[in-house]
């Protein structure tokens, strides 16, 4: 199985504690990471020919690129237990999804604050770390 890549705002309380959920619900490790602001995630948004200012968790699965609310879904999907059930909202019209999904994003490091670096992971998680 060909691992799944999230790039997330690697300076974000909200991101990184997303990530944080993901690991935890993510048993067959699944997912790998890569921050937005670092070497390996700039290189990715380049070689998918994403945006780089982009204000959304991204998701590369099979080659393909999601963002916002689309991306978010589809990694819901793939975690261990009922977070699945999350994918349903897939039938909500996405400009509907990904209003709700902007008004977080706009608004993430007001309500959930910012870092001025990265956090380093433990070494245990950091195999599951690109960069």
């Amino acid at each position: 199985m060909q691992k799944q890549i999230v790039l997330f705002d690697g300076v974000c309380h909200f991101c990184s504690q997303s990530v944080q959920f993901i690991i935890k619900r993510d048993k067959q490790e699944r997912f790998q990471f890569a921050s937005l602001q670092g070497e390996v995630g700039q290189q990715l948004l380049t070689q998918y020919h994403t945006k780089n200012n982009i204000n959304s968790m991204v998701l590369i699965q099979e080659g393909r690129v999601y963002t916002r609310s689309t991306a978010a879904l589809k990694i819901a999907n793939e975690l261990d237990g009922a977070w699945k059930l999350c994918c349903a909202c897939i039938i909500i019209p996405r400009f509907m999804r990904d209003k709700v999904y902007d008004i977080i994003a706009n608004n993430r490091y007001k309500w959930f604050g910012k870092k001025d670096v990265c956090t380093i992971p433990s070494p245990q998680m950091r195999k599951r770390f690109l960069d």
